[in-house]
C-alpha cells in the first residue's frame, strides 16, 4: 500500500495511544500480582498464579498485535463480514460444547486447561461489522430498514450469549446503538431507549397494580391535554393509545417474563440489591459477613468492595499491604473487582490517576476516530471507544455499589485472558487502520 505522507510506519504509529495502553497493562499486571502474592511463596515466577498466567496472555497479545501491525488495513473491511460470521458460529457452537464456568456457558476449551469466551472476541467481529455495513455505499442509514439491519448486527450475538447465560457480557453489545446515534440514529430511539430503563426500574420499584393506575392515569391526562389534536387527528389518537398499550405489555408482561425466564437467580438479586430493595424470598442466597449477620451475597461482595476501597483513604495502604484484597475479603478480587486493589493500595489519589489514564484513552480514541478519511476507520474508532466507555463505567460502578454486580471486567485489569487479548487487538486495529488514515477504506 502507498504511503502518501512518506513518514515511516513506525512514526505514523499515535505514540500516546501506545503510551496509555502500556500503562493500562503494567498497573493491570501490578493489580493482579498485588492480591495473589505471599511473602511466603517460594518464588514470583509461579504458573499457578493469575499474575503469571496473566502475563503469558500479554505475550500472546503483543504477538498478535505485531501480526496486525504488519497485516494490509483493507484487510479488515474486506473480511469483516466472514469474521462476523465465524464470531456467530463459535458463540452457536459454544451453546452446544461449552464449559461450565461459575454458572456461565459461555466458555470453550481448547484442552490443556487453556479456555478462551467466544463473547468476548466477538466484539471485535461485531465491530468490524456495524463499521463495514454502515460504511457501504448501498447502506441509506436514514431508512427503518437498514437501521433494523444495523440493529440485528449488534444484537444477535447478544442473544446468543444470552443464551450461554451470560447476560452481563450480552449487555456489552447494546453500546453500538451510541455509534449508531452517531452516525445518524434519531433521538427518538435514544428516548424509547432510556424510556424502557425508566419503565423497568419503574416495574421493579412499583406495585404492578399501581403502576398500572399511574400509567393510565397519565394516559388520560396526556389526552385532555392533547383532546384537540386527538379529535382532529387519528393519528395522534393511535399513537398514544399504541403507546399506553406498550407500557402495559412492557411492565405488566414483558419484564416479569424476563425475570423468571431470562435473567438467572444472582442477576436478580444483584439488581434488587442496587435498587435497595428487599429481594424476594425465591431468589435470596444469604451468607454470612464479618459479622455473622445473615446478608444478600451481591449486598455482601459489593459491601466488602466499598470497605477495601473505602479504607485506603487518600494516599492508600501502599502497594502489596492492601489487607482486604490480600486476605480474600474481597469476592472475585482479581477479575471483575480488581478496581479494589487500586482503590485500597493507592488510596483517591491513585484511583482519580487510573480514571484519567482511562478517560484519556477513550478520548484519544474518539480523536482516532474523528480524523479518520476512511467512514469504515471512523466507526471502528467508535465502536471500540464505546466498548471501553462500558466497560470502564459498569465496572467501577458496580465495585462502589452504583451499578449490579454483573460480570464485567475492568480493560487491561481483569484478569482473563480472553479478555486481555480482545481489549488489545481492539486497540491494535485501530492503530493499523490510524496508521493508513490518509487512505480510503470502504
Amino acid at each position: 500500500m502507498s504511503n502518501p505522507t512518506g513518514k515511516s510506519f513506525i512514526n505514523r504509529l499515535d505514540g500516546i495511544t501506545i503510551l496509555l495502553y502500556i500503562a493500562l497493562i503494567i498497573i493491570g499486571l501490578l493489580a493482579v500480582f498485588s492480591v495473589e502474592h505471599h511473602s511466603t511463596d517460594p518464588s514470583i515466577f509461579m504458573m499457578s498464579k493469575s499474575y503469571m498466567r496473566q502475563f503469558v496472555w500479554l505475550i500472546v497479545s503483543l504477538f498478535v498485535g505485531v501480526i496486525i501491525m504488519f497485516t494490509d488495513s483493507k484487510f479488515f473491511s474486506s473480511f469483516a463480514f466472514l469474521f462476523y460470521t465465524l464470531g456467530l458460529f463459535l458463540l452457536v457452537v459454544t451453546i452446544f460444547a461449552g464449559t461450565d464456568v461459575k454458572g456461565s456457558h459461555s466458555w470453550l476449551s481448547l484442552g490443556g486447561g487453556v479456555r478462551f469466551q467466544p463473547g468476548e472476541v466477538c466484539k471485535i467481529f461485531t465491530s468490524m461489522a456495524i463499521a463495514k455495513f454502515l460504511s457501504s455505499p448501498e447502506t441509506n442509514f436514514k431508512t427503518l430498514k437498514h437501521r433494523l439491519i444495523g440493529a440485528g448486527i449488534a444484537l444477535f450475538p447478544a442473544l446468543l450469549i444470552i443464551l450461554q447465560k451470560e447476560t452481563g457480557l450480552a449487555l456489552v453489545y447494546f453500546c453500538f446503538f451510541l455509534v449508531m446515534y452517531r452516525e445518524g440514529l434519531p433521538n427518538s430511539i435514544l428516548i424509547i431507549g432510556f424510556s424502557a430503563i425508566v419503565l423497568t426500574l419503574a416495574t421493579l420499584l412499583v406495585p404492578r397494580v399501581t403502576l398500572f393506575i399511574i400509567l393510565t392515569v397519565l394516559a388520560i391526562v396526556i389526552g385532555y391535554v392533547l383532546r384537540h389534536q386527538l379529535k382532529r387527528d387519528w393519528g395522534v389518537r393511535i399513537i398514544l393509545i399504541g403507546t399506553w398499550l406498550f407500557t402495559m405489555l412492557f411492565s405488566q408482561v414483558l419484564v416479569p417474563f424476563a425475570f423468571k425466564h431470562v435473567l438467572q437467580r444472582h442477576q436478580i438479586e444483584r439488581i434488587y440489591s442496587t435498587l435497595g430493595q428487599d429481594v424476594p424470598d425465591e431468589y435470596e442466597n444469604a451468607k454470612e459477613d464479618a459479622e455473622g449477620k445473615k446478608v444478600n451475597s451481591s449486598e455482601y461482595n459489593v459491601k466488602q468492595s466499598k470497605i477495601a476501597i473505602g479504607s485506603g483513604g487518600f494516599w492508600g495502604k501502599g502497594f502489596l499491604n492492601g489487607t482486604s484484597t490480600k486476605n480474600e475479603f474481597v469476592p472475585e478480587q482479581n477479575t471483575d473487582f480488581i478496581f479494589c486493589a487500586i482503590g485500597e493500595q493507592f488510596g483517591f489519589l491513585g484511583s482519580m490517576v487510573l480514571i484519567v489514564i482511562y478517560c484519556s484513552l477513550m478520548l484519544r480514541l474518539l480523536f482516532l476516530a474523528e480524523r479518520q478519511r476512511s467512514t469504515f476507520s471512523r466507526i471502528y474508532g467508535y465502536c471500540v471507544a464505546c466498548i471501553f466507555f462500558f466497560h470502564f463505567a459498569i465496572n467501577i460502578s458496580m465495585t462502589i455499589g452504583l451499578a449490579p454486580v454483573i460480570g464485567i471486567t475492568l480493560p487491561f485489569l481483569s484478569y482473563g485472558g480472553s479478555s486481555l487479548l480482545s481489549f488489545s487487538i481492539l486497540v491494535f486495529i485501530m492503530l493499523r487502520l490510524d496508521a493508513d488514515r490518509q487512505v480510503m477504506i470502504r
